[in-house]
């Protein structure tokens, strides 16, 4: 608008001098350097404005948009359906079981340095397992708080997080030696991490309630300090140590009155948990696909059964359709290398006093969901029972991811 008035303007004086000229009012009456500059103010202000124009047409092409709510929210979850089959030489009959695992993540951006999450999950109150048996005639099957967590990104590449929360731990080769992958802790971590060298130290719980002097408060501690990095184009490395400190000796156990190959005087732990790790992983590209060689040791101070460690390799991804992976690792867990409860529940049949191999083979049937076979060829009970016993299990699985 107002540049058409402008441009309406700067034609009436144009034209004035043609009006005049036919001869009603005169010439002489007119001072027509008036008019000339006047034309010429018009004509550089409406310049001016079309600069303006443009400016904002700029301004607005690269503003960016205010994020609503649900723009700060992030869904992501996967389902699992296995079958497996277990041959236990200590029991009498195989057995064989339907199983299904189910996860469900929301995560907020409330502020630009705080994050905070809820994760449900199937299973039960295992502290190393979100599967759940089919059966009972269809029944409907529970959903239990498997994460709460609130992160606060408080300095570059430092985080405080506290709540129940995702392992803060690494773990190569994603192997259970320590942590199983579904152990969710309780309590606080600090971690640092600039791509090069990374840091965790964390205060968790096993029991923080002391039920007004009932029972003392059960707590455990971890450090971890780690180095990345490449030693040429096609390889990468991730090395470090870790120390982990849980006091339990005198205590008993914490879920399911079992202490799942620790040792234990009187139905109490009869030792302290103070374990040194040492890790290495070394990552590069097989024939174009993923490769990934793991080494990772532990020792508890506190124990006679005090030594445990886990070697293996992971080739490939089955991520996209046609993908494929395998992997393979070997593993030997003494007794009390470890606090237990916290171990791979599938190797061995869990826990400690274990070793043996793992096997695992991937294909991917569609974007982000494959099936895959796992077979464990393990012994048990070397320390903890009269004699070893064999164990045999094998997993199924159909899985599929989505965010």
């Amino acid at each position: 608008m107002k540049r058409t008035a402008i441009c309406l303007a700067v034609s009436a004086l144009t034209v004035s001098p043609l009006v005049m000229a036919a001869g009603t009012p005169s010439a002489a009456d007119i001072d027509q350097a008036s008019v000339q500059d006047l034309k010429k103010y018009v004509l550089a202000l409406s310049q001016r404005i079309e600069e303006m124009e443009v400016k904002t047409d700029k301004v607005v092409a690269t503003a960016k948009p205010v994020d609503s709510w649900a723009d700060r929210i992030q869904w992501s979850g996967d389902v699992r359906y296995r079958y497996e089959t277990i041959d236990d030489d200590a029991k009498a009959e195989d057995r064989n079981r339907n199983r299904i695992r189910a996860r469900l993540n929301v995560a907020a951006k409330v502020a630009d340095d705080v994050t905070a999450g809820v994760t449900l999950a199937s299973g039960s109150e295992d502290p190393v397992s979100s599967n759940q048996s089919l059966g009972g005639g269809a029944t409907s099957k529970g959903l239990n708080l498997d994460m709460a967590w609130i992160d606060w990104n408080f300095a570059q590449d430092t985080h405080l997080v506290a709540g129940k929360t995702a392992n803060p731990f690494f773990a190569p080769g994603g192997n259970g030696l320590i942590w199983d992958g579904d152990y969710r802790p309780e309590g606080a971590n600090l971690s640092y991490d600039n791509g090069t060298v990374y840091a965790v130290a964390a205060y968790h719980f096993l029991e923080s309630d002391n039920k007004a002097g009932g029972q003392d408060a059960e707590e455990m501690y971890g450090a971890q300090l780690g180095f990345k990095g490449n030693i040429s184009d096609n390889v990468a490395f991730n090395v470090g140590g870790s120390y982990f400190y849980i006091p339990v000796e005198g205590s008993a156990s914490f879920y399911d009155s079992d202490f799942f190959g620790n040792s234990s005087v009187g139905g109490l732990y009869e030792f302290d948990y103070e374990v040194f790790e040492l890790f290495a992983e070394l990552s590069t590209s097989l024939a174009g696909m993923p490769a990934t060689l793991f080494a990772d040791y532990v020792n508890n101070s506190d124990a006679d059964e005090d030594t445990g460690y886990a070697l293996g390799f992971k080739l490939g991804k089955a991520k996209k359709r046609g993908a494929w992976e395998v992997g393979y690792t070997y593993e030997d867990l003494e007794a009390d290398a470890v606090f237990a409860t916290f171990t791979d529940s599938d190797f061995g049949g869990g826990g400690t006093d274990v070793k043996g191999h793992k096997l695992s083979a991937g294909l991917g049937i569609s974007d982000n969901t494959s099936v895959s076979l796992t077979y464990f060829i393990n012994e048990y009970g070397d320390f903890t029972n009269v004699q070893e016993e064999d164990y045999n299990r094998l997993q199924l699985d159909l899985q599929t991811k989505f965010k």
